[in-house]
């Protein structure tokens, strides 16, 4: 979703970016809101506005790990969701091909996060 040259050519999403598309029974917007810790009060912006997150994890060794830590930006922006009023979330576990797709990796991550999104309050 990032149209905003500055963002493509940074490679990170800096603001929150829209997107639309109708069903036959529901209007859904799409807020792709910043990931970056610079760029925090664009995701809370854009969180307040979810009724659901899909929550980006990075696979990669390290990444993961860095993100998860007590002051890593996947556990604040899981948080911060949460804390505006997110009830449903999505995982998506990306970068898998840099751990060729090992099924262990995955479960680590899968087992991290349960345990973490059941103790703040989302239904797993």
């Amino acid at each position: 979703l990032d149209s905003n040259p500055e963002e493509r050519a940074r490679g990170v999403t800096m603001d929150v970016a829209l997107n639309h598309f109708e069903t036959e029974t529901k209007r859904i917007t799409l807020l792709d809101a910043p990931g970056h810790r610079d760029f925090v009060p664009h995701m809370i912006s854009g969180a307040a506005q979810a009724d659901v997150a899909i929550l980006v994890v990075d696979a990669s060794i390290g990444e993961f790990e860095a993100g998860f830590l007590a002051d890593g930006q996947t556990r604040e922006h899981t948080l911060l969701a949460r804390s505006l009023g997110v009830t449903q979330i999505v995982v998506a576990v990306n970068k898998l091909d840099t751990v060729n797709f090992a099924q262990e990796r995955f479960d680590f991550i899968k087992g991290q996060l349960t345990g973490f999104l059941k103790k703040i309050g989302f239904s797993v």
